[in-house]
């Protein structure tokens, strides 16, 4: 069984309420995502140090 069937049947209310659930979901995935997952790896990743050889 997918994840997103999973998610969508375990949601209350019908279809219109559900998709404003679902959009808040994925809004705040995203916002844990960007403010708190995604910084702390890129102290873990060298963007900073590039070398260019000729």
């Amino acid at each position: 069984m997918s994840i997103y069937r999973f998610v969508w049947r375990r949601l209350p209310g019908p279809t219109a309420v559900k998709v404003i659930e679902s959009a808040i979901l994925v809004s705040a995935v995203l916002a844990v995502l960007f403010l708190w997952v995604f910084p702390e790896l890129a102290t873990m990743l060298a963007f900073n140090s590039v070398t260019v050889e000729d």
